[in-house]
């Protein structure tokens, strides 16, 4: 029986270096050979992941859920608008915060975030296990991907949802407070070690995009299978039917998990796909 994958990117697909393990690439392209799908389900935006080194794959989920793609096709895409978009982007540059917007056309960031987006991707890279040259080569090559843009330029009408810089674990919390009617998260370290706060449009997760292809493909939920590291990923694990923790994951993922693999460089999804006969 074919099955249908879905894989977070960061830390599950590729390493903290941005890079994909060989295995890993192997691995998804036998899967696909046998006759299953392979989907990356993520937070990053289409224009991100076009950045990427990665394998072939069937389709994506990005933007925490707010994009469905299948083999070219746009299943579901639904964003900010641009009224939610310019109070973020006011709010945050009173606030003298960093952000970026995350669109499928590319990333778009403001003059806090090249000051201060390099100090803090090196922490998240190096909270990843990344050395210090290799925290230092990934955090330039992220900063340098954004596009810059001032002013009334920001106020764009085709994000997916904006990322910002946390100066405190309160940032998180008055941005709950300032839009009730998105969903704000964070990323980049658990409860107040969060490196990031993200806001997008509500009713959009993972679990809901994944419920969306599915109806699309006409697919059935018990023939699904899902991987991830971290707690955004939790909402994949109460759809899917069986669940993979990566072992570089962190407690929360690994409590819910139905199998928990070896870590993004220890060749975790190549050992995986073979426990799950997905691969010979």
């Amino acid at each position: 029986m074919s099955k249908i994958v879905f894989l977070d990117v960061d830390g599950t697909l590729i390493n903290y270096e941005a890079k994909t393990p060989e295995s890993a690439k192997k691995a998804i392209d036998l899967a696909r050979k046998n006759g299953h799908k392979v989907y990356i389900c993520t937070g990053c935006s289409k224009a991100e992941i076009e950045q990427r080194d990665l394998p072939d794959l069937d389709g994506m989920i990005g933007g925490n859920g707010a994009y469905v793609e299948d083999n070219g096709t746009v299943v579901m895409h639904q964003g900010l608008s641009k009224e939610d978009v310019k109070h973020i982007v006011d709010w945050c540059n009173e606030r003298h915060l960093g952000f970026y917007l995350e669109a499928n056309s590319g990333m778009y960031c403001n003059d806090y975030m090249l000051e201060q987006g390099p100090a803090t991707m090196i922490k998240y890279a190096t909270g990843k296990g990344a050395d210090a040259a290799s925290a230092e080569k990934s955090a330039s090559g992220f900063v340098n991907s954004f596009i810059h843009l001032q002013g009334e330029d920001l106020y764009r009408e085709d994000v997916n949802k904006i990322s910002f810089i946390l100066s405190s674990y309160q940032d998180h919390l008055d941005s709950k407070t300032e839009f009730p009617n998105l969903i704000a998260n964070t990323w980049g370290g658990k409860g107040e070690l969060a490196l990031f706060g993200d806001l997008g449009p509500a009713g959009i997760t993972k679990k809901h995009a994944i419920e969306v292809l599915l109806d699309y493909l006409h697919a059935d939920q018990k023939d699904t299978i899902s991987f991830g590291d971290a707690k955004i990923d939790l909402s994949m694990f109460e759809l899917c039917a069986f669940n993979v923790a990566m072992g570089n994951g962190g407690p929360e993922i690994k409590e819910a998990a139905d199998y928990v693999t070896t870590d993004v460089d220890d060749n975790g999804l190549w050992n995986a796909f073979k426990y799950l006969k997905l691969i010979d």
